[in-house]
Formats: C-alpha cells, structure tokens, sequence
C-alpha cells in the first residue's frame, strides 16, 4: 500500500527536482531529472545503456565522482545536496550497487556490525547480531554459514545480491536505491532476490524503493507503482507497469525525442 504523504510531515519522502550533474571533467550526464518517491512506493527506472541510471543512483548517494551542476535532491524535507555519502546513508539512504565490491578480510557478520552502529548508533554485540541475522537468513532463505564469510569473497552473482538484500534487511533503510541489482543473474536467481526484496518491504511498508534496471522481467517480480523511462539525462515518460510492457514490444527508440525542427 503507498502512502499520498509522509505522515508526519506531509512531505515526500524522496524528491529529485530538475537535477543536472557531470562527470569532474565536465562532461553533462544528467540534464533534468524529476523525481518523486513516497513511503511505501516502488519506482522503476529504465533506459538504455548510457542514459543515466547508475550516474542517477551515485549522484543520489553523493560519489564524489560526479558534480551536481544544478537542482536539489531532498530527503524527508532536507535538501542534502551537501551531505557526504557517509551523511546520507546514516540518514537512511541504502544502495545496492550493481557490482558489489570484495571486503577482504572482514565477515559479513563483523561488516553488518561496524555498519549498523553506523547507521544507528546500536553497538550491538556479535551474538545479538547474529541472532538478527540468523532470523533474516531464515526468511531470506540463506544458509548460516553466510555468515562468517568474507563479504563478497567468492559468492556467485547471486550470493552478492542476497547479501546487499540482508544489508538492507538489517540495517532499515528509509529508502533503498537498487542499482541493476539483476545484472548477471538468471531467472531463479533474480525472483530470489525480488523475493528478499519482497519480504523486507513487508516488514518495513513504509520503505520506498528506486529499483534501476533494463529490463522487465526485474519488473515482473517487484511489481512497481510507477515506471520512468530514462533517456540521454532525462525521464521522457513516466507510468503505471504497462509503460514497461509498451518499452519491452517497442524499444527505447519509442521514446527519444524527436530531433529539433524534425
């Protein structure tokens, strides 16, 4: 169920107004991004290779390999065009990246540890931490070993995505932003992991997703309130889930621009 408002302060949750950003040498990626998230709501956000979608989720998190050249990005009300990366995801703001990165060395339960007290001032033991994972694992379907692995050492594309699913599971992120999170996967893989999502939003309704991808069958699984279509920097059309189905018998060419006096 998506929620018209936060209900404490009558404002969005997530809003992306006229947002313009470029690589450190100047090169113009995004050209007017609009974007409005709810509590509760899952958005879509597709386009082609190249058109923004990955530069769009590490703008919002604040990578410093990008400047924002214009608009606001503001969560809960606050502009926080300024905050660090560290800022944002204390605040609330979760992503999962498209190729999650190895932490040599560090257990998966020992890097939840470090990043829950984090996120949330909560210095928690390893016990009382494992028993939190262990329950997430359960329902996550996960084997306990996963544990006490190092994060991201050797999983399969699939373990990688699970695991930024049990991150997200624990640490109770606002807003979760998920990066291609099907890229590399097959069919099986990819429900599992649209299944985790599935379930932490059931424990947290109010969470409201941002999930970027090419293709619909992510789409078939998560089943989004809103759809955008992302092309050269900009959303040239937003919609309800057959806008997806329209995108997969059409192609992106549908939805370009016609060129100027064309």
């Amino acid at each position: 169920m998506t929620r018209s408002t936060d209900e404490t302060t009558g404002t969005p949750l997530f809003e992306v107004r006229d947002l313009h950003a470029s690589t450190t040498d100047g090169v113009e990626i995004l050209r007017g991004v609009d974007l409005v998230v709810q509590p509760g709501e899952v958005h879509a956000l597709m386009g082609p290779n190249g058109s923004g979608k990955s530069t769009l989720a590490s703008v919002l998190l604040g990578s410093p390999e990008y400047v924002v050249t214009g608009g606001s990005v503001r969560f809960r009300g606050d502009d926080i065009s300024d905050w660090s990366p560290d800022d944002r995801g204390r605040a609330g703001i979760f992503l999962a990246f498209q190729y999650p990165l190895e932490v040599a060395g560090v257990s998966v339960i020992n890097f939840l540890r470090q990043a829950l007290s984090a996120r949330k001032g909560i210095d928690l033991s390893v016990l009382e931490l494992r028993l939190s994972i262990m329950d997430w694992m359960d329902r996550l379907g996960m084997d306990p070993s996963f544990a006490d692995r190092h994060v991201n050492e050797g999983f399969s594309g699939g373990e990688k995505k699970r695991n930024e699913v049990l991150q997200m599971a624990i640490l109770e992120p606002e807003v979760a932003i998920l990066d291609e999170t099907d890229s590399g996967l097959d069919i099986d893989a990819l429900r599992v992991v649209a299944d985790g999502v599935a379930e932490v939003r059931r424990d947290r309704p109010d969470l409201g997703v941002v999930a970027i991808t090419h293709y619909q069958r992510l789409l078939d699984n998560l089943r989004p309130d809103v759809v955008h279509i992302l092309v050269d920097g900009r959303i040239v059309d937003s919609g309800g889930p057959e806008l997806a189905a329209r995108l997969e018998a059409e192609g992106y060419e549908a939805f370009r621009p016609a060129p100027a006096g064309a």
